[in-house]
């Protein structure tokens, strides 16, 4: 089977939008479920999470106002847009891990408010 770079991106990108809608998706069942029945760790779990997506979505909103090159040939295009995703959302986990932005704080505690108040 001679498969040709064009076809392996091409499979590339449909695997990341799968795990991409895959992903919002959990999250949103996750976020959306009824936590008043969840221990402190578990609602500060999904506090966290929802700040990583959230940086997530603003990094690659900034990541659209950069111009593209345009000497890049298509499947080139694709591969690099496949790692770049990876890439922001590992350094979205690492800047929510690493500093106190406090977004998932700020939401723990008002959904503690919610749930017990």
């Amino acid at each position: 089977m001679n498969m040709g770079i064009d076809s392996i991106a091409g499979m590339m990108d449909q695997t990341y939008r799968s795990a991409s809608n895959g992903r919002t998706e959990a999250l949103q069942k996750r976020a959306g479920a009824d936590l008043s029945e969840a221990d402190d760790k578990e609602l500060m779990e999904v506090c966290k999470e929802f700040e990583a997506y959230f940086v997530e979505q603003v990094m690659k909103e900034v990541e659209k106002t950069i111009p593209k090159s345009e000497d890049e040939d298509a499947s080139m295009s694709q591969l690099t847009e496949f790692y770049k995703e990876e890439m922001i959302q590992t350094l979205a986990q690492d800047v929510c891990k690493q500093q106190n932005l406090g977004l998932a704080q700020q939401m723990y505690e008002q959904m503690k408010r919610n749930y017990t108040g």
